[in-house]
């Protein structure tokens, strides 16, 4: 992927960026794993680094390789609307530097984007620290793909046996689970009855006015079971000296 011409198919950020309690129930899932010097790759139009500004990050790169995006990002921080010691780079994970590693690397809807998966997260293991997190939110089921995952440029949707395949040799899976059991339901309506490439403002509402805070009660109770998004935690095991 060539950042420099590489532009972003997908135009519903802005809208699903309205989804604040959806935005939160993820993060707070995902809000312990992350710390220390963070990567994120494809970081849009930063409102993760907004969601997630107040875990306990020295440094936060934002990897895009939108340079429209990057412009908007830029602009954000500019006015104060990304959190202090935040770094913008347009590129890919491809473009760091050999030597560069990181506590927390984060993708955060992004890895259905990447045709080859697999080489990416090997790539991108080499650039994590022991005791280090990769994080992984991704959309759910391949029975779940619609228009809509096509038209954004969904390569595919996960289920816990894929993203296990594609996990780097030498990482601990911390936690895989499944998030918004109720969501789930109304996506699978959207795939066999409204096949809809574009989700409204006022579904995106319902859903997250209504269906969330459903899910965030019903999937405790499935055991994180069920849910049309997935959440995967890797680890660089720390390595243990050999005594003296």
């Amino acid at each position: 992927m060539n950042s420099s011409t590489f532009t972003y198919v997908g135009g519903e950020l802005d809208t699903f960026a309205l989804a604040t309690r959806w935005k939160a129930y993820w993060s707070n899932r995902i809000r312990p794993y992350i710390g220390g010097d963070v990567l994120e790759v494809g970081a849009g139009i930063g409102t993760n680094a907004q969601v997630l500004r107040h875990a306990p990050c020295r440094r936060w790169v934002s990897l895009e390789p939108d340079a429209r995006m990057c412009e908007r990002m830029s602009a954000m921080a500019l006015s104060g609307g990304l959190p202090n010691g935040h770094e913008i780079r347009c590129g890919t994970s491809r473009s760091l530097g050999k030597s560069e590693v990181f506590d927390t690397i984060l993708y955060i809807d992004v890895l259905e984007h990447i045709d080859d998966d697999r080489s990416e997260l090997e790539h991108v293991g080499k650039h994590l620290r022991e005791g280090g997190h990769i994080v992984i939110v991704s959309p759910a089921h391949n029975f779940l793909y619609s228009e809509f995952d096509r038209k954004i440029g969904h390569f595919r949707r996960y289920d816990r046996a894929s993203l296990r395949a594609v996990a780097p040799e030498g990482l601990t899976v911390i936690t895989l689970h499944y998030l918004d059991s109720v969501g789930m339901l109304a996506s699978l309506a959207n795939r066999l009855l409204l096949r809809s490439a574009d989700p409204k403002p006022a579904q995106i509402q319902l859903w997250d006015k209504v269906m969330v805070p459903a899910s965030r009660l019903l999937d405790p109770l499935t055991g994180f079971g069920l849910g049309k998004t997935i959440a995967f935690v890797l680890q660089r095991p720390v390595s243990i000296a050999a005594p003296k």
